[in-house]
């Protein structure tokens, strides 16, 4: 099912995952989780540790479940975009989103993620930091945030790499 690796054997190139094909950031366990579409994002390494940095608004349902856990995951489906159409437009809040796109979950880890998955990021949150119109050095990003509901950006170590076999 899958095979564990480690952050650097990753042999997808990540910017154009994320920014193409999409992910799921995924947080909670087995009494109540939420999952969400997402485009934004990177990778790399801090504070001696592989890294992933996800951005989710602070109104997500999903950020709810991210700060309450201690761990989050982040999932990749190749170019399965109904999962993300689902996931990205409507509230757990409301529906039930795993019914609903056909996921399976996966509760290992101290994280929940799902079967249908090529890839699975499995992240310890480490920082978390809201993001501030003031430190916009360029300001034509502000397009992003009419609202002013800046993203809060959740630093995790990665601690497990698992790929579909």
């Amino acid at each position: 099912m899958f095979k564990e690796i480690t952050a650097k054997e990753i042999n997808k190139n990540l910017i154009a995952a994320i920014s193409n094909e999409w992910m799921l950031i995924t947080a909670g366990d087995e009494s109540a989780y939420n999952m969400m579409t997402a485009s934004w994002g990177f990778m790399g390494e801090i504070w001696g540790n592989d890294t992933a940095v996800a951005l989710i608004r602070p109104q997500r349902y999903t950020m709810e479940f991210v700060e309450s856990h201690d761990y989050y995951t982040l999932s990749f489906y190749g170019n399965e975009k109904e999962i993300h159409k689902i996931c990205g437009s409507m509230s757990g809040r409301d529906v039930n989103k795993t019914e609903l796109a056909g996921l399976t979950p996966i509760f290992s880890d101290n994280s929940v993620y799902f079967k249908e998955a090529e890839l699975v990021i499995i992240c310890k949150k480490q920082y978390i930091q809201e993001m501030k119109e003031e430190c916009f050095c360029d300001k034509e990003p502000l397009k992003w945030f009419e609202n002013k509901d800046f993203h809060k950006m959740i630093f995790g170590k990665i601690v497990k790499v698992l790929v579909k076999e």
